[in-house]
């Protein structure tokens, strides 16, 4: 191999050290247009963190996954818990709930995304967890404090006697999926909320958090029961992890099939009520997954155009090669539309836009994570050979693309919440429809269960659209509503038809990179 100053001759430069955000002008006019003027400097404060030592924290989570050490134990490596103790150090888990801002607690979650999904998942259950806690005062008295402090205290000790916790939930069975009345654990109710939990969960999201949220049936109805890890005597509930689960991404992150053999919890919100009580819960965890899907396609696409912008090939740099440069700024289309779209979403839950907000969290959830998978597999082509092998980061990328349309409810499940909320909620729908630019409002397909996804993306562009035309410079804005409104693109990424302004646009979503603390340029 032929190598000039110690590097491979035309390999471009790892992607590090640099500020996550302020490289990212997308997310930072976001964050300008729908946040408080104040998040700039803590954003780009942690940005500037997460793009040096960080980054290889993610790689060793996930080349050294977690495993099961006892029936009611996991082992992580030390880069997990790194990267935890940073998000809560951040208040990635808490923020709005400390008096913080949701745009701007949203913009943190998708910067730490980047540099690894995996941890995001308790991370945001902990912050879903809070208000579906609220349901119950005195629970969420005694929970809340440790559940929005800012320090990580892992291991196996009773709630009383940790300053910090995190919130798991475990709601699926292997019977019934997203079905939750299908469930069949058993409640059997004792004095003051109380109740014994036996039963079997096919899914159980990071199994060593401090408490989950369960969901059972009482004598009332299908409940929702917090169900602590460790007793207030300091004994072990009973709870047993059987297995750790084998999954195709977010490997740093565990999944368990766990049994309850008697599990003492204690009741959330009403008996006989679950389902609005984790509602409250999905909701929020519904955005964050539409929030870490517009983080997997930005990280893709610095990927991509910083690899396009050094990699020579017949003569020229790839970014300067006309069909390249198509392709590239067809996924910096993408990648900035999810990005207004989650921001705008996140702004709804700060003013508290509850008709809105419904509408639009199954939209962006539905839409953002159904193209997050086809936007990372293109940036991997684009880095050839390179982007095929695991140092370039595109194949974990590639893993976990999938994965944020399943959790919370797969694409099916989401586009008929959609549809569900148009049919029941005509004040989501009005509010939504207002939202738009006046000549950009589709025409809605007929609002059938077979026509729902048709609906959920019809009324995500659109939104996307409205956003770009309202805000983003006019090349990136025309050539949207050209190619996603207008018709002007074929099936694939790469098939725009406006050339003039695929250069602006390429560089604007290329990433800026230059030395922080210490890292060295590239």
């Amino acid at each position: 191999m032929i190598l000039r100053q110690n590097r491979p001759v035309n390999q471009p430069p790892p992607l590090e050290g640099y500020d996550l955000f302020a490289g990212d002008r997308a997310l930072v006019e976001a964050v300008e247009r729908e946040g408080p003027p104040d998040a700039e400097a803590r954003l780009s404060a942690l940005g500037r963190e997460l793009g040096v030592e960080p980054l290889e924290w993610g790689r060793l989570a996930n080349e050294h996954p977690p495993a099961l050490r006892r029936d009611d134990e996991v082992e992580f490596h030390p880069a997990w818990h790194a990267l935890l103790e940073l998000g809560v150090e951040h208040a990635i888990h808490a923020s709005p709930w400390l008096g913080g801002s949701h745009v701007e607690r949203a913009a943190a979650f998708m910067l730490l995304s980047e540099v690894e999904a995996g941890v995001c998942c308790p991370l945001s259950m902990t912050h879903a967890a809070v208000p579906a806690l609220r349901a119950t005062p005195e629970l969420a008295r005694e929970w809340e404090p440790r559940l929005t402090s800012r320090l990580y205290e892992p291991g196996l000790l009773p709630a009383e006697e940790k300053a910090g916790a995190l919130a798991g939930m475990s709601l699926t069975e292997v019977q019934g999926g997203s079905d939750l009345r299908a469930n069949e654990t058993e409640a059997r109710p004792g004095a003051h909320g109380e109740a014994e939990l036996q039963g079997a969960k096919w899914f159980c999201s990071a199994p060593m958090c401090d408490a989950f949220l369960v969901t059972a049936q009482s004598p009332a109805g299908l409940s929702c029961y917090l169900v602590p890890r460790v007793l207030p005597d300091g004994s072990r509930n009973a709870i047993r992890i059987v297995r750790l689960k084998d999954k195709l991404g977010n490997r740093s992150n565990a999944s368990a099939e766990i049994e309850l053999e008697g599990a003492w919890g204690r009741l959330v919100g009403e008996e006989g009520r679950g389902i609005p009580t984790v509602a409250e819960m999905i909701n929020h965890t519904r955005l964050d997954c539409a929030l870490g899907s517009a983080a997997l396609m930005r990280r893709a696409v610095a990927e991509a155009t910083h690899h396009a912008a050094h990699r020579v090939a017949f003569g020229a740099a790839l970014a300067d090669q006309p069909l390249m440069r198509n392709v590239l700024a067809d996924l910096c289309l993408e990648s900035e539309a999810a990005t207004a779209l989650v921001l705008r979403v996140a702004r709804a839950y700060d003013e508290e836009d509850a008709p809105f907000r419904r509408l639009a969290t199954a939209v962006a959830k539905y839409w953002t994570c159904k193209v997050a998978p086809g936007v990372v597999a293109e940036a991997l082509e684009c880095l050839g050979g390179n982007g095929y092998v695991e140092e370039s980061v595109l194949p974990r990328l590639y893993r976990e693309a999938p994965l944020n349309s399943i959790w919370e409810g797969s694409g099916n499940v989401a586009a008929l919440d959609v549809l569900r909320i148009v049919h029941r909620q005509p004040e989501a729908l009005e509010a939504f429809l207002a939202e738009l630019e006046p000549e950009l409002r589709p025409d809605l397909p007929a609002a059938e269960e077979w026509d729902a996804r048709r609906l959920a993306e019809t009324l995500a562009v659109a939104l996307q659209a409205t956003l770009l035309v309202r805000f983003a410079p006019a090349e990136p804005a025309d050539l949207f509503v050209a190619s996603r409104v207008q018709g002007g693109r074929g099936r694939a990424y790469g098939t725009l038809a406006d050339v003039g302004s695929l250069l602006a646009v390429v560089e604007r979503h290329r990433p800026a990179v230059h030395t922080v603390t210490g890292v060295g340029t590239a």
